[in-house]
């Protein structure tokens, strides 16, 4: 089964055994609005947990994406490149990048949907 993690910074990480696919959540897009470029690392290039991966920008502003875990880049979405609003018509199935997962037990530090959904109302 999936198992979809959320990070505070408005990060999804969707886990398959150790494969984790990240984007920006429902919530993300809708606060930038139009997607407009999404700024994506390199196959295998690594990550590490709290740093910026990239950037996606909107009509509205610019923000950078944040790596919820550590890992390494196996596929990068390349459809993004030429047509970035895939994030706001599917922002759960448009990730952005796919990694394998360096260390499981960071997950235990990010927060289930449940939470997550707290923490978006806490923040209007």
């Amino acid at each position: 089964m999936n198992k979809i993690y959320y990070s505070p910074s408005h990060e999804y990480i969707r886990v398959e055994g150790n494969t984790g696919y990240i984007g920006v959540s429902d919530y993300a897009q809708q606060q930038l609005g139009n997607v407009v470029y999404v700024d994506m690392p390199e196959v295998d290039d690594e990550i590490t947990a709290g740093d910026d991966f990239g950037a996606i920008e909107s009509v509205k502003a610019a923000s950078d994406l944040i790596a919820p875990v550590d890992g390494t880049v196996i596929e990068v979405n390349e459809a993004l490149a030429d047509n970035p609003r895939l994030v706001n018509e599917d922002a759960m199935n448009n990730w952005i990048i796919k990694v394998e997962i360096a260390d499981p037990a960071q997950l235990d530090s990010l927060l289930d949907e449940e939470a997550y959904k707290a923490l978006c109302a806490a923040e209007h």
